[in-house]
């Protein structure tokens, strides 16, 4: 009798306990959790007014055999920016007509084409170069990643935590993964390609007065560094021979090179054997030796000839692959054989190459030095080297030769002035890129370059954005104003041939 009085107390004492306990559970919401979890709940996903019939019906497929506890909200909303929270489903930018002079919209401006569903507003991942992108305000999508455009967020939310992991969970193999869907930071190569570069006569005189070779880069080098890859085409040679008559280079210009951040050197050009085979074949071991890329021109036929093929290991970018192909026709300076000099131009090589680089999957970008136009030897603003065929030989019939053959772009890179630029069927063609770095400072033709950032994403350029350089009389290079630039594109828009 003892015995069952002192279970029966310790019995009472354990269920008073166990009911202070779980009373205190039922007032923490703890209880309710729990009995979720072991008889289902009575959670349920709730979807507001932006959310579709259609996109409700996927998404409860995609959470049929979930038991929510409390209920959980799934919406659709956008912001300005990217944020940390929810998943990214739509990137929606502005463009406008190829041709465009225009660089940039408002705000303001954007979002009232959003809500209207203008057909300018599009999603990023059908950007091509069909059409033009435009900066939101100052923000340039394609450089930030985070601004510039309009995101599209799946958003989930809901008073108990576990229901929004179990539901984020759930939804992540569907609408997850957004560094795979769109163009990012790890996937999107920004490629700068800037016309020619003949650091001689002239400069090398200036360098010998100012004793710093990085006073001709100064006034670039920090927008070069914006981007992944910097190209020029490079028409002279390193030689001690340098003087201030000829075209050779004096080897403190590596300098220069660095300090703008140059990756890829082209060789096309019809002086870089003016200061002698040695000098030539001397200047590319330099550039290899500064981990510099090179292609167009070499040190016999064999290397000049081979194309420039940019993997992961050049560019650090997830999926790119871009081949670089350049040609000399009919400008001098070519090799051969076995002397160095710059490739020479031949049509079958040339379909060969753009085929083998477009079954591999890469973009490609033929660049060719080609006959020049020289009336731009004027102290006035003579127009003719605008116009493409301003040259000798059918300049337009050569450049569109090449998109024909496959490639996404064909620059001409030979022009002391810069020329007309178009969309050709599915590429595009820069007839004449102009001078970066040169030293005639007394004619206004030569003084300009049109400089060209490419922007390649998921095996395509998805935009070639311009931008407009000019020197001064003491030789040191600059990008235009605003207000400059803009000129500057309009006058080579109406030089435009059809």
């Amino acid at each position: 009798m003892k015995k069952k009085l002192i279970v029966g107390a310790v019995c009472f004492l354990l269920a008073g306990v166990m009911g202070f306990f779980g009373l205190k559970l039922v007032l923490s919401g703890g209880a309710s959790e729990i009995l979720g979890k072991l008889f289902g709940g009575k959670g349920e996903v709730v979807f507001d007014e932006t959310v579709t019939e259609e996109k409700a019906e996927e998404i409860r497929g995609l959470l049929a055999e979930l038991k929510l506890t409390e209920d959980v909200k799934i919406f659709y909303s956008m912001s300005e920016t990217t944020k940390e929270t929810g998943f990214l489903t739509e990137i929606l930018v502005p463009t406008t007509d190829f041709y465009e002079t225009k660089e940039r919209i408002s705000q303001e401006e954007f979002r009232e084409l959003v809500a209207k569903n203008d057909e300018s507003v599009m999603s990023v991942t059908k950007l091509d170069s069909s059409v033009k992108l435009l900066a939101v305000g100052d923000e340039y999508f394609l450089d930030t990643f985070s601004s510039g455009a309009e995101f599209e967020y799946l958003n989930v939310e809901g008073e108990n935590t576990e229901d929004v992991a179990a539901v984020t969970e759930a939804l992540n193999p569907k609408f997850g993964g957004a560094e795979e869907k769109f163009p990012g930071q790890t996937t999107t190569l920004s490629l700068v390609q800037t016309g020619v570069t003949a650091l001689a006569r002239r400069m090398n005189t200036k360098l010998n007065e100012v004793g710093d070779a990085t006073y001709f880069s100064s006034g670039l080098r920090e927008f070069f560094r914006k981007f992944d890859l910097v190209h020029t085409s490079n028409e002279s040679s390193f030689s001690d021979m340098a003087t201030g008559e000829n075209i050779c280079s004096d080897p403190r210009f590596l300098t220069t090179f660095l300090d703008l951040s140059l990756d890829i050197v082209e060789l096309t050009g019809n002086h870089n054997v003016d200061c002698g085979a040695s000098d030539a074949i001397a200047t590319v071991e330099s550039l290899k030796a500064n981990e510099i890329l090179y292609f167009g021109g070499g040190e016999d036929l064999e290397d000049a000839r081979h194309p420039l093929k940019l993997t992961d290991e050049e560019t650090h970018k997830s999926g790119v692959t871009v081949t670089l192909l350049g040609y000399n026709e009919s400008t001098g300076g070519a090799t051969s054989g076995d002397e160095p000099g710059a490739n020479p131009f031949d049509e079958e090589d040339a379909r060969t190459r753009i085929a083998e680089a477009k079954a591999a999957g890469d973009v490609v970008i033929v660049d060719m030095q080609y006959y020049e136009c020289s009336e731009y030897a004027s102290t006035t603003e003579d127009t003719t080297c605008d116009y493409a065929d301003s040259s000798a030989g059918d300049q337009i019939g050569r450049f569109r030769g090449l998109i024909e053959m496959g490639a996404d772009v064909v620059v001409g890179t030979s022009a002391h002035q810069p020329q007309t630029y178009e969309k050709y069927q599915e590429g595009e063609i820069y007839y004449g890129l102009g001078n970066l770095l040169f030293d005639q400072s007394w004619w206004p033709g030569t003084t300009r370059s049109l400089g060209l950032i490419h922007y390649i994403w998921n095996g395509k350029v998805l935009q070639t954005r311009r931008f407009g350089t000019v020197y001064d009389a003491e030789l040191q290079t600059r990008l235009m104003t605003e207000e400059e630039e803009m000129n500057f594109i309009e006058r080579l828009n109406n030089a435009r041939t059809n």
